[in-house]
């Protein structure tokens, strides 16, 4: 069976013109081996095609008329526009019509959309999202939550430690991946109430391998492959990042390193914790981003992530 991608080409910033043109260039890169639908009104999509050249026939196009917007309310916006590209998107993932679906739109509404409608994988408190961040050796790290759950308690924060390590091992071929605790200083008594909890919790687990607290400083380095923190936290770090890589590249600064924090390069995030692959890309996402979204997307589909999880938790 050719894996279907699904793709909210409404959603984001610069909609539906990057989004439709990074499909193409997915398709492109799919050749035969997937299928990319297109989630949206059907109109807007077949004047977008025509814009840019591309043949409507390569796509199969599922007509949603209806748009939520970045600052719309998600639970709202979520029950007063049904025909949503986001949820016709996830109603199509629900049936097995499409196999992954991705969206550069509402974050909220794609994340509260999936627990209605895929739901959480039973046992997980509340799912979230991750980002990758590079290391000066090569490799990659994760550090989670980026967003969705501002606030955390420990045990919140504990089954993040799962999701991260089951999601790095994927990512990275890394079976026995490093997980620690994002915190301000690495001694177990560190941190707010929250932290040391978390860290009484994770340091004698079986379920992945805790090597303890890490600071800032270690972001980067070969310390940790999971770093796990609150969405407030992780966010502001996140943030914190694409603001360095931004204000190198308008002082006309190139560096290998510094270059792996283009967001493009990574596209996407799944939502790790749902019955699906459901992938999150980044407001301001470009074709680039948008292409290499649904590339991850297809891998993290093949890969049965969502079926990894549920092994874990079951």
């Amino acid at each position: 069976m050719v894996i279907k991608i699904g793709i909210d080409v409404m959603g984001g910033d610069y909609a539906p013109l990057a989004t439709i043109e990074g499909a193409n260039l997915a398709k492109e890169f799919f050749q035969e081996n997937a299928s990319v639908v297109l989630i949206g009104d059907e109109a807007t999509i077949l004047n977008t095609l025509k814009k840019i050249n591309a043949d409507p026939n390569r796509f199969e196009i599922v007509h949603a008329p209806q748009n939520i917007a970045m600052h719309e309310h998600p639970t709202k916006a979520l029950v007063q526009k049904p025909d949503s590209s986001i949820g016709v998107g996830l109603k199509l993932l629900k049936e097995d019509k499409i196999q992954a679906f991705s969206s550069a739109g509402n974050t909220g509404a794609a994340l509260v959309g999936s627990m209605q409608t895929i739901r959480a994988v039973q046992g997980v408190i509340r799912p979230c999202i991750t980002s990758v961040l590079p290391k000066e050796n090569g490799g990659i790290s994760l550090i989670l939550d980026v967003g969705t759950n501002a606030d955390c308690k420990p045990d919140v924060l504990y089954q993040f430690g799962i999701l991260g390590s089951v999601y790095c091992s994927i990512l990275t071929g890394n079976k026995n991946p490093r997980v620690a605790l994002l915190n301000i200083g690495e001694e177990p008594e560190k941190g707010n109430l929250v932290s040391q909890s978390a860290h009484q919790l994770m340091k004698d687990s079986k379920d992945f391998n805790f090597v303890g607290n890490v600071e800032g400083r270690d972001l980067f380095n070969e310390k940790a492959d999971v770093m796990v923190c609150e969405g407030f936290t992780g966010n502001v770090v996140l943030k914190t990042a694409e603001a360095f890589y931004s204000l190198i590249k308008r002082r006309g600064r190139s560096d290998e390193y510094f270059d792996r924090f283009n967001y493009e390069i990574y596209g996407g995030t799944p939502i790790l914790g749902v019955n699906g692959t459901v992938m999150i890309g980044h407001g301001i996402s470009s074709p680039e981003a948008i292409k290499n979204m649904l590339i991850h997307s297809k891998q993290i589909a093949e890969a049965k992530l969502h079926e990894k999880i549920k092994e874990v938790f079951s």
